[in-house]
């Protein structure tokens, strides 16, 4: 029996490589420490899994940026549009590899992003493979080589990891009609053989293939691309040990399809899935070996020896040890780096902490497990597994998990308390009154955080600054960014969010069931690391949570100032969420808390109040026969929080990177007043879903790329705004960024933001010389 993991996270322990990212990027580092770090993230992890007792350890999981983009520059996927990047004098693979995932704006050379969309229903972030009609690959980069040699070197025999030819071209995006992507394989897969002969001249002997898309739902182009690929790879390389990864959701009815390719070892999430057991041991050819996802990749939450051991040792009765591997579900760049940085109690109880396990620790849970079923190291193990007993009893009867109050709120919900007054037409007309301009102009909510501000809120953490000191840096800062936009001529305003930390933690600090980890990092995209709030237990709002600093900016001008909240959906989709109830119910419980501020907010005279949900999408099962289940509970969740209100009280909701053609019925459902989307990177092509269903109400589509640093010119985004008119009445629209401001400078921000109100103010003035003219005619 042998252990392996699926990938490491490549954020470094004390994040390391977003604070050498950062300064690369600011020109306040050289190229050789970026490449010095990485190799060190690199040799730490893989010493740390060697000595915990991985026997298949990975490379090629470590990114500087994304995993996705790595493969589109190792692949030669490189748009057309980046040529002068390569070609301008001074610039490396790494300058270009970053041009890519944020744009270039140096010198005279403008070029936007890549787009960005969800890695399935998680919160990473993946830069999207741009496809051509007769694309050709060639092998530009040759870091999963480079990284397979470079272990070598220390002695350790790595199992490279590749994202999967179909996976690969299903992740990315046809540019041009009369295509379709999976038409390339044939074009890609000599790219796949010529990496797979270098590694194999280096004396590779297995190889890890993700193919995550074998969990969804395929065409049957999509099956024979499947069939063609890895008969080609094994015809090319008979005797390499192929690993297939599927995870994230069970194989369903790919199963036939997944257990007929020709390949050595098959991975199978068992966490997301553990009923597919049954059927994939019936399914298996005799001579594959089954690796069980068994230990979460997803989730923070001790795994239960008792019950793994009993999963195992059925595995093991049918088909002997030799034909079972122990491993995580997936890759564990979803979970923090090291459960042994929590040396703080007032951020993570002892009691709470005996049930978590970060990235490290469930490594040394892979380690267990098979020193269990294999009885070595007899003591010390069941010393360990005795330990694990202990602490998965301790969570099922601690009393700060349930609260009785909470549930009994939950049961008494009516119909009612999941709808609006009135319809939206009734709703519109009313909050007419608002006397808003065509192409309103607003941002949507965060404004940046400077090292200063951040540094505050470490200061109030540690004791140096009082409340006090504190809440007068933070007042002051909010009439600065009040004052800022009333120049401009901002038509609705927001107050910033200084005093945020994080959109989804900030409100998880203040609301009962929550802890919260001093140093639980993960990945969102790039640099970007969120810390999830660990929902532990039943939800409730013990006080309001924003009213304060909202009514206060709303003090300082007579404009109207925007009440910021994140929804219920999106709280629990980026928060570590307790596994012990069905999520639907620990979402209500949040949509009431937030219901709570939503209705605290109109008191204080609030007019205009936004429930970000950029997560609903990203919360779909992988399954389309499951959609219709969770959107009925996601949508709502979000009518039970935004339904308390009259209804001349404006509700907003923003939403990320989403593809809407197949849920816009429900997002129509949410029944938001005012819905602002990204869109940019997209050039409006999203807007097509709401075109196309006539969707009622209004809209305010991004128009420039907050993800970038490149400010972008005001006829970019008239013209955008045009697109964004050709599809939808003006009367519906709104002018907004894609997102949030809070990863951006102030320089860029005051730029890009004052190119956009004068960009809106002139699509005002041709409506006003348009309707002119038709009166005169």
């Amino acid at each position: 029996m042998l252990t392996q993991n699926l990938g490491y996270p490549r954020i470094g322990s004390q994040r390391e490589l977003k604070k050498i990212c950062e300064n690369y990027w600011a020109d306040k580092t050289g190229y050789k420490n970026v490449l010095q770090v990485g190799k060190n993230i690199r040799h730490e992890n893989w010493n740390l899994q060697k000595e915990a007792g991985i026997d298949i350890i990975p490379s090629n999981d470590f990114s500087f940026y994304d995993h996705v983009l790595d493969h589109s520059l190792t692949f030669g996927a490189i748009p057309k549009r980046y040529n002068e990047v390569i070609l301008k004098k001074g610039n490396s693979e790494l300058d270009l590899y970053f041009a890519m995932a944020r744009g270039y704006q140096k010198e005279g050379l403008d070029v936007v992003a890549m787009e960005m969309t969800k890695w399935f229903d998680t919160n990473y972030h993946y830069i999207v493979p741009e496809f051509y009609k007769d694309q050709p690959f060639k092998l530009f980069s040759t870091k999963i080589i480079d990284e397979f040699y470079e272990a070598k070197q220390l002695g350790i025999t790595t199992k490279p990891v590749l994202i999967g030819p179909v996976s690969y071209l299903l992740l990315g995006k046809e540019k041009e009609a009369g295509f379709e992507k999976i038409d390339l394989i044939k074009n890609l897969l000599p790219v796949y053989i010529e990496i797979l002969s270098r590694l194999d001249a280096l004396d590779v002997e297995y190889v890890q293939f993700d193919e995550p898309f074998l969990t969804l739902d395929l065409t049957e182009k999509d099956k024979k691309a499947y069939e063609y690929a890895y008969k080609e790879i094994r015809k090319a390389f008979p005797r390499l040990k192929i690993v297939l990864a599927t995870y994230f959701e069970g194989l369903g009815n790919n199963l036939a399809l997944t257990t007929s390719l020709p390949v050595n070892v098959l991975h199978v999430d068992l966490v997301r899935a553990e009923g597919q057991l049954t059927e994939v041991l019936a399914s298996l050819k005799e001579d594959t070996i089954l690796s069980l996802g068994l230990v979460d990749g997803r989730n923070i939450w001790k795994n239960d020896f008792e019950k793994s051991v009993s999963i195992i040792n059925q595995v093991v009765e049918k088909r002997g040890l030799d034909k079972v591997w122990i491993a995580p579900s997936c890759s564990l760049i979803h979970s923090p780096v090291d459960l042994d940085n929590e040396t703080n109690e007032q951020n993570l109880s002892a009691e709470i902490k005996q049930w978590l396990a970060y990235a490290k620790q469930k490594i040394a849970e892979v380690a267990t497990l098979k020193k269990l079923i294999t009885n070595e190291s007899p003591a010390s193990t069941l010393q360990k597994l005795e330990e694990n007993k202990i602490a998965i009893a301790n969570r099922k009867v601690s009393k700060i998990i349930h609260n009785p109050q909470v549930k009994q709120r939950v049961l008494g919900l009516k119909e009612q308390d999941a709808a609006r007054l009135s319809p939206f037409s009734s709703r519109k007309i009313k909050q007419q009154e608002l006397n808003l301009p065509s192409y309103a102009t607003t941002t949507i909510g965060s404004f940046p955080q400077t090292a200063e501000v951040r540094s505050w809120r470490a200061k109030l953490k540690n004791g140096t600054f009082t409340v006090e000191e504190y809440d007068e840096l933070i007042a002051k800062e909010t009439a600065k960014a009040v004052n800022w936009q009333e120049e401009i001529d901002l038509d609705v305003l927001v107050h910033g969010e200084f005093e945020r930390n994080d959109m989804v933690e900030y409100f998880g600090e203040q609301l009962d069931g929550f802890a919260f980890s001093k140093n639980g990092w993960v990945q969102s995209y790039g640099s970007r690391c969120v810390k999830p709030p660990i929902i532990f237990g039943d939800v409730s709002r013990p006080k309001p949570m924003t009213v304060k600093w909202t009514a206060y900016a709303q003090s300082l001008t007579s404009k109207y100032m925007k009440g910021m909240l994140t929804g219920p959906v999106t709280i629990l989709q980026w928060s570590f969420v307790r596994n012990d109830q069905p999520r639907s119910e620990t979402c209500t419980q949040i949509a009431l808390a937030i219901r709570d501020e939503v209705c605290d907010l109109e008191n204080a005279g609030i007019k205009i109040i936004q429930i970000d949900e950029p997560a609903i999408r990203e919360g779909l099962p992988l399954r389309k026969a499951d959609w219709q289940n969770y959107l009925n509970w996601a949508v709502k969740a979000f009518k039970i929080s935004a339904s308390g209100v009259k209804d001349d009280t404006q509700i907003h909701t923003h939403m990320c990177y989403s593809e809407f053609n197949d849920i816009i019925q429900n997002i129509a459902d949410m029944d938001a007043d005012v819905i602002t989307i990204e869109t940019s990177r997209s050039q409006m092509e999203l807007l097509d879903a709401f075109a196309d269903f006539k969707y009622p109400n209004e809209i305010g589509p991004g128009v420039y790329d907050i993800h970038s640093p490149r400010v972008p010119k005001r006829e970019e985004m008239v013209q955008l705004l045009k697109k964004a008119k050709a599809v939808i009445p003006s009367e519906q629209l709104w002018v907004n960024p894609d997102c949030g401001l809070k990863t951006r400078g102030w320089d860029e921000t005051k730029k890009a933001l004052i190119e956009m109100v004068e960009a809106a103010k002139e699509m005002r003035k041709a409506e006003e010389v348009l309707a002119a003219d038709l009166q005169v005619n």
